[in-house]
């Protein structure tokens, strides 16, 4: 079940305080008139008065201005804006639903009065412009929140690279491999350090702004997985497929951002005992970049996946703050011998 946001039920809060208030607009215009009882056949007709802005409400909150306006489609919100309320009360003046005042007396007594069509239209417009504006501020107040909960958030993704750059494992490793290839295979060495190079200079300069480019990301990768073969030579089974690099030069996304799953699948997929793989696919479909990776399971005890779910929490809370609920990552280790996870997330790109 998904949750409204805090903006969302402000806003949501203020319509039905709205609303209400006008509902009960016929009661209270009978205690201002001293009236003993109250006639609800009075209330009735004024709640149906009322019935076409509430519907032209409803349908402007949930589908035009969601769909259209704050997608920026303004034109066709416009014209659907204009049909539907023409249609409306076109509708309303042909069908004449002056018969619920017939009576004269009830009829000045009513709550609200008849206006010609136009008027109605006009009403109607201001009523969705309304409705329109309330939406684009509370949405401009979360956009606001979103920005500062993110600059934040950038400051401790920072730090956490920072971490991940100078950890003493995984360098400790790399440079004392570079060091033993250097004694019997001198030009391996040196293509280690040039790719330990690379990904040094990713990580300090390219990881400093809000986004890269997916050649970028998928090259870091390669760099990084090449330096864990040294570790493991023949012992794992590793493949990775991406799309061309010149066409993912275009392609923008968050920095940094693979590599938590890719380092998550060498972290605890690997067994120096049975063999092992990883599995490392990155494709691109309609915006939408998706990045599977699998790998092989050997804890029987399944500590394995409870552990790899708990590496994956700080890209689940960067993700609930960069995308929303614009994104997916599943895990399925519903196979004891196979670990997978998916994260699918929108992309852009240049133009």
């Amino acid at each position: 079940m998904k949750l409204l946001r805090r903006w969302e039920l402000g806003e949501n809060m203020l319509y039905s305080l709205v609303w209400v208030a006008i509902f009960l607009i016929p009661f209270m215009n009978a205690q201002l008139m001293s009236e003993h009882e109250i006639d609800f056949n009075k209330v009735i007709i004024s709640w149906v008065k009322v019935m076409p802005y509430f519907t032209i409400f409803l349908v402007n909150n949930i589908l035009l201005a969601p769909k259209l306006l704050l997608r920026n489609r303004y034109w066709i919100y416009s014209i659907l804006l204009l049909v539907m309320l023409f249609s409306i009360f076109g509708t309303i003046e042909i069908l004449d639903f002056r018969y619920w005042q017939s009576n004269d007396e009830l009829r000045d007594k009513a709550s609200f009065t008849d206006l010609e069509w136009y008027w109605n239209v006009l009403l109607g417009v201001f009523m969705a412009g309304a409705n329109s504006m309330i939406k684009l501020y509370y949405r401009a107040l979360d956009t606001d929140r979103r920005m500062a909960v993110l600059e934040k958030q950038n400051i401790e993704t920072q730090m956490e690279y920072l971490k991940y750059q100078i950890n003493p494992h995984f360098l400790m490793n790399t440079l004392n491999n570079i060091h033993a290839l250097i004694d019997f295979d001198t030009t391996m060495a040196k293509g280690c350090v040039m790719e330990l190079s690379h990904m040094l200079r990713h990580i300090l300069y390219d990881s400093s702004e809000s986004s890269t480019t997916l050649d970028k990301e998928i090259t870091f990768l390669e760099s990084y997985i090449k330096l864990m073969r040294i570790r493991y030579i023949d012992e794992v089974n590793i493949t990775f497929t991406h799309p061309d690099i010149a066409s993912c030069a275009r392609i923008k996304l968050p920095p940094l951002l693979l590599i938590v799953l890719v380092e998550n699948a060498f972290k605890h997929g690997i067994s120096y005992k049975n063999s092992s793989f990883i599995n490392i696919n990155i494709s691109i479909d309609n915006q939408e970049l998706t990045c599977v990776v699998a790998n092989s399971r050997h804890d029987s005890d399944q500590h394995n996946a409870e552990r790899s779910g708990i590496g994956l929490n700080n890209i689940i809370k960067r993700m609930d703050i960069l995308f929303g609920d614009k994104y997916s990552l599943t895990a399925d280790s519903t196979d004891n011998n196979v670990y997978i996870v998916e994260l699918v997330i929108p992309v852009t790109t240049n133009k």
